[in-house]
């Protein structure tokens, strides 16, 4: 009996205990509402700039190619050595 009581309050005053009295309580409803809201936020302006990424990442592949084409035409000097 004294482990198993022992046994409740470690559990209780761990993260999930605390998590399981927030749910139990009713009373973060409004914070995790919140919480995943801005998660949402979040996850759309990652989506944005993963697409602003590809978009740079292809103008300076298009680029990179210019540069390469004038150079083996010799349009371009050697570099500074």
């Amino acid at each position: 009996m004294l482990f198993g009581s022992a046994g409740a309050v470690g559990i209780a005053f761990s993260p999930i205990g605390r998590a399981i009295a927030r749910r139990m309580g009713g009373r973060d409803d409004a914070a995790s509402d919140a919480a995943l809201a801005e998660v949402d936020a979040l996850r759309e302006d990652v989506a944005a700039l993963k697409t602003e990424v590809g978009d740079v990442q292809e103008r300076l592949d298009f680029a990179e190619r210019l540069l390469a084409q004038a150079r083996e035409r010799g349009l371009l000097g050697g570099g500074g050595n």
